[in-house]
């Protein structure tokens, strides 16, 4: 099917072609990306938009010496075809198969694992460094997209790199787009150099006419303070070289021929140096170009239309938009803000609706956090909405800037739970037991989609710091459960009751115990069944009251066991002296892979039928 692809067998080859042949091999390439993604799911916009770009590193580069870094590396795509995985694509993301991101077990290439944004630089100081105490010789190349120099990281690494004049070769993948649309001074920076075109056409023009004249050649030896002086005329502020990082660009990331050369001369500088290299996001289907933000993350989808295969149902995500929408409309006091997340997170209808409201920082969590507890300070109720596995990213702000003062600002964290095909990275499985032991804090955890409408209405009228940790995607197809009748600080809700063992589950673990009991109810075991609303504080009278009728109990969540739930339920029996048995449902002290999630949670043994297993051994 492809002429070049289907014969490649090593990187090696990459450098032996000509730029005719790297085209040619870049369209393939891309058309094989789109063919498989399209069946599995993945981040196709960004990965089309640096195919040009990742086979001009391999043709410059000697990747068996050299190192390279991908800042987030869902870009890594492309990557892992020149690096001996292009048979592997059709595991892409799935349990057992390929990464959707570098990882070090897969490859020798794959030098440094990421997932998370504002990484890389740091990580290429890191090789850098070590390679100059090493007295060793090689290239290090860290690739980081425009939206990820919103992250304060970045800046940390771009300040010590510039200082110290360690030589680190900076790719800026500038596609103008991070996952939303990118926001901030920074962006509008880069569209400064990047549409004004004086600043080149003024160095070539400067420098060919000086070199005409002996006078003219004395000062073009001295270049260096010229070019200097005209990048402050023409861009403001030469943000980079004033930091003490050389600048290149910005060049077409599409144009082989010009990236090559440009990269081959940033290879010989001696100092660190940074290629602002301009690219399209989606570049080569329709369908991504004109939707980038669709394409970002998408799951499988119909090739020749761009339409994506998903469930009907409403989302946690669309019930928390809908209904921050409702909050908002009778509380002038409410503010929404993101981390370059309004679609995933449901806040983009109400970015539409009270644009003065809404607040998108960018990728920059940190700084959404300490902002929220500013407007919390102010008398308003900042809601901010953000996925789990990013808000981990804040951890010192929540305690500090939010805790410590007791704010209320209202975490709507997302993706909560096992989340599925992105892997290690991006599992928001790891929340209850940070933020349970955070002085102030109190936790909330929804079992249905209703239940999250009830919680939002109900935060927004206390006052200190509250976390709803909800799951991706919809409720579980068929199941009725009660809805919330009155929300109590610190209480929980019986579903159902039995006599033989209490079941607590948290969450989306409410549904998978009704389910389970369901079932145990005809092996004759009978369960009551209590949705754990509040994971912080937790419901103390209740835990009794199940203690002293002699139940056994049974902890299920979707969150790490260490400092869980469970560990807080445990805690609490031993400081009672209470010995009824326990067992806790939750997951191992390890990091979890990438697969569908109904495959992890029988991996991890919270479906229904390892549940019902396990009660049946434990009773």
């Amino acid at each position: 099917m492809y002429k070049i692809l289907d014969k490649y067998s090593n990187i090696e080859e990459v450098k032996n072609m000509n730029i005719s042949k790297l085209n040619e091999f870049a369209d393939e390439i891309r058309n094989f990306l789109i063919h498989k993604v399209s069946k599995t799911g993945g981040h196709l916009a960004s990965n089309l938009g640096v195919v040009e770009l990742t086979l001009s590193l391999y043709k410059v580069f000697n990747f068996n010496k050299d190192k390279i870094i991908w800042d987030v590396g869902h870009q890594s795509y492309v990557h892992k075809i020149l690096t001996g995985r292009k048979d592997k694509f059709d595991t892409l993301r799935q349990y057992g198969g390929i990464s959707g991101f570098p990882k070090r077990k897969e490859s020798q290439y794959d030098f440094f694992e990421t997932g998370h944004s504002s990484t890389s630089l740091s990580a290429a100081a890191g090789f850098a460094r070590a390679r100059d105490l090493s007295n060793e010789s090689y290239n290090v190349v860290a690739v980081i997209g425009d939206g990820a120099l919103t992250g304060g990281m970045a800046f940390e690494a771009l300040n010590d790199i510039g200082y110290r004049k360690t030589k680190v070769i900076i790719i800026l993948n500038d596609n103008q787009m991070s996952i939303a649309k990118n926001v901030g001074s920074v962006s509008k920076y880069l569209n400064k150099i990047r549409l004004d075109p004086k600043y080149n056409k003024i160095k070539e023009e400067v420098n060919e006419k000086l070199r005409k004249t002996n006078i003219g050649s004395e000062v073009a030896n001295s270049i260096k303070k010229i070019k200097g002086g005209l990048k402050r005329i023409v861009v403001p502020g030469m943000f980079f070289e004033d930091i003490g990082i050389k600048y290149l660009g910005p060049i077409d990331g599409h144009n082989m021929s010009e990236l090559v050369d440009v990269i081959s001369k940033a290879k010989e500088i001696k100092e660190p140096v940074i290629i602002h290299v301009i690219t399209q996001k989606g570049k080569g289907y329709d369908y991504a170009e004109k939707n980038p933000n669709k394409f970002h993350g998408v799951g499988p989808f119909n090739y020749d239309n761009g339409e994506v295969y998903s469930s009907s149902g409403l989302t946690y995500s669309k019930v928390f938009g809908n209904t921050i929408i409702d909050i908002a409309e009778k509380n002038d006091k409410v503010v929404g803000i993101t981390a370059a997340m309004p679609d995933g997170t449901g806040l983009c209808e109400f970015s539409k609706k009270f644009p003065k409201r809404f607040f998108d920082v960018g990728i920059a969590e940190q700084h959404a956090v300490t902002m929220a507890a500013g407007f919390a300070a102010s008398g308003y109720r900042p809601i901010f909405a953000v996925y789990s596995t990013f808000l981990q990213r804040a951890y010192d702000q929540i305690l500090h800037d939010v805790c410590i003062q007791k704010l209320p600002v209202i975490f709507a964290i997302d993706r909560a739970g096992i989340v599925g095909e992105d892997g290690e990275t991006h599992q928001g499985i790891f929340d209850l037991s940070y933020l349970s032991s955070m002085p102030n804090m109190t936790i909330m955890t929804p079992k249905t989609t209703g239940d999250l409408s009830v919680m939002l209405n109900w935060a927004v009228n206390q006052n200190y710091p509250i976390a709803i940790r909800y799951p991706r995607g919809k409720d579980a197809d068929s199941i009725e459960l009660p809805p919330i009748k009155e929300l109590k600080l610190g209480k929980w809700q019986i579903i159902s009751e039995g006599k033989d063992i209490a079941i607590i589950a948290a969450g989306k673990m409410v549904q998978h115990a009704f389910m389970a009991a369901k079932k145990l109810s005809k092996s004759g075991i009978n369960c009551t069944i209590v949705s754990a609303d509040f994971i912080k504080p937790i419901d103390k009278e209740l835990i009794t009251k199940l203690a002293r009728e002699n139940y056994k109990f049974v902890i299920i969540e979707e969150n790490v066991c260490h400092g869980g739930l469970g560990s807080s339920v445990l805690e609490y029996l031993n400081n009672k002296d209470i010995k009824n048995k326990v067992l806790m449902l939750g997951l191992k002290d390890e990091f979890l892979i990438q697969g569908k999630t109904d495959i992890l949670y029988k991996v991890c043994g919270l479906d229904v039928e390892s549940i019902c297993n396990k009660i049946l051994t434990f009773a």
